[in-house]
């Protein structure tokens, strides 16, 4: 997908909830890099120029491998186009941190949120939770799943589709997480090949599959499932008792940025309460203390997180992507 420019409406009143520590500077233009959905993008965008007219965020959005290799081709060119990346997931962006690669913004407005979801160093900052799960069609006549367990079943037989981690940053994270698990592992992913499970490309294509009816079940991020959910397909989610995935769409300023005042206004908007609600709007789980997840969510009280180490992760996603493609395709 080409670059685009997202220009908001004219000028607007100062929103509260935004961050007032804001730097003189911050104007003209950044170029924001970033695998968020090209809808919600507009609305990010739009909110964020009510409260700074005068920036202007060019933004380049597809997935995250995509993205990634972009940014790496222009890194290797000596010709990094963003100022502002935001993607999936915190093991990658840890990786362009080790590479000296990212800004340090030691002034970030992190107040509320917990030191888990960002750098230390502050390099990097989580902007909101989103979980992989289960999403299974409600009108196709199949048992409601509980667990991973349930798509090696037999009503699951052929009717399972998931991102390829060769497109989707959330599925590389997914896959890796999965198969660091003791219970799952790869035999887990050698069960669902054998069971007729399929992949697609992104979280996208199984959403399209599943809410179309030509599966019955598939591996996706949350709020795709509740917002297809909500606007009328018959789709539900479920959040499996082992546990889900989690990636927090860490967002940085590279080292290279031609314009990092107006880089650190969109950190600092992105970790204001207004930027928190608006996520939870779009069916993200916030972040930010005091920020209710969205009403129609179940309650996530029980929910279980399944842990993988970053460095260990990061360290096999090659392998994991050629593990990956030789059990369900792709190049």
């Amino acid at each position: 997908m080409s670059k685009f420019t997202f220009l908001a409406a004219g000028a607007a009143a100062v929103l509260a909830g935004l961050s007032a520590a804001v730097p003189a500077a911050a104007e003209g233009k950044i170029v924001l890099y970033t695998s968020q959905p090209n809808d919600q993008m507009v609305e990010v965008v739009g909110l964020f120029n009510q409260k700074h007219p005068d920036i202007e965020v060019e933004v380049y959005r597809d997935g995250t491998t995509k993205v990634l290799n972009k940014l790496r081709a222009e890194i290797a060119a000596g010709d990094p186009k963003p100022d502002v990346l935001m993607i999936a997931d915190s093991v990658t962006m840890n990786a362009f941190k080790t590479e000296g690669l990212l800004m340090a913004y030691p002034e970030a407005p992190v107040a509320g949120f917990d030191p888990a979801q960002y750098d230390a160093d502050m390099t990097w900052f989580g902007t909101k939770l989103i979980t992989t799960g289960i999403i299974w069609n409600t009108a196709a006549g199949v048992p409601a799943p509980t667990s991973w367990t349930d798509l090696l079943a037999e009503p699951a037989q052929g009717q399972v589709i998931m991102p390829s981690p060769l497109y989707s940053g959330a599925a590389v994270i997914h896959v890796g997480t999965v198969t660091a698990q003791p219970d799952l592992g790869w035999g887990y992913y050698e069960h669902l090949a054998d069971n007729g499970a399929v992949a697609g490309t992104g979280n996208g294509s199984v959403l399209k599959a599943v809410a179309g009816g030509e599966k019955a079940y598939g591996i996706v991020i949350d709020y795709m499932a509740f917002n297809a959910k909500r606007d009328g397909s018959p789709v539900d989610f479920v959040f499996p008792a082992e546990g889900v995935s989690a990636i927090n769409q860490p967002v940085a300023i590279l080292k290279t940025a031609d314009n990092p005042e107006a880089a650190k206004a969109f950190i600092d908007f992105q970790l204001s309460r207004a930027a928190q609600e608006q996520a939870v709007a779009q069916s993200y789980i916030p972040l930010m203390d005091g920020v209710a997840p969205p009403a129609d969510y179940p309650d996530l009280s029980g929910m279980t997180v399944m842990q993988a180490d970053p460095a260990d992760l990061h360290s096999r996603i090659d392998r994991l992507k050629r593990t990956f493609a030789d059990l369900f395709g792709g190049a």
